[in-house]
């Protein structure tokens, strides 16, 4: 089975502005183009994200899928590839199953890539995004870049790693978990990860 790395968007990857869908406002942090070139040689990547911006009526949902778009497009061509995005539209108030902490993305993902969740990686700004990976079996990382300052006294969960912005994040990871090479002549891993666009 794939590992896999799931990763806040707003706030670890590109700068937040506060419900960010405008593409002229996408400015990716200076580190992640190379962390996420690190971590993809042995992880699937995926962007799991909550966007309430959409149902609140802040921006459309053609505006969200322009700003990720571009966002994707921007990576690969850094030769990155995101497997997969998944977003929750949703208010808190709708009480949806799919808005982080909820993991039904992160099961869909382990139905859909083959993914191993117990040796899967979470990364956020947000302390849903720790309780998120937990509620999933996933090891987390709390980020300090985005919200990640302002919100951290508000941990009710404790990560697993604190990292000040996400090459170390990627670092400690495969500083603690074995690289596919070694998983597949160990006969624990029967595959490199795919990278796959979707």
């Amino acid at each position: 089975m794939n590992r896999a790395i799931f990763l806040d968007r707003d706030g670890v990857l590109n700068v937040d502005t506060g419900y960010t869908y405008k593409t002229e406002d996408l400015r990716f942090f200076p580190d992640v183009f190379e962390a996420l070139n690190l971590l993809q040689n042995d992880f699937l990547l995926f962007i799991v994200t909550n966007q309430s911006g959409i149902n609140k009526g802040y921006y459309t949902e053609l505006d969200f899928l322009k700003f990720n778009n571009a966002l994707l497009n921007a990576l690969v061509m850094k030769g990155i590839v995101i497997s997969k995005t998944y977003c929750c539209p949703h208010t808190r108030e709708e009480k949806c199953d799919c808005a982080k902490p909820n993991i039904r993305f992160a099961n869909q993902a382990s139905e859909e890539f083959y993914v191993d969740l117990k040796k899967s990686f979470v990364i956020g700004d947000h302390p849903h995004d720790v309780e998120f990976g937990k509620n999933a079996g996933c090891k987390s990382i709390y980020m300090k870049t985005g919200h990640g300052e302002k919100h951290f006294k508000e941990l009710n969960v404790k990560p697993d790693f604190v990292a000040k912005n996400l090459m170390e994040a990627a670092k400690w990871i495969l500083d603690n978990v074995p690289s596919a090479r070694d998983l597949a002549q160990q006969g624990k891993l029967a595959f490199k990860p795919k990278k796959t666009l979707r």
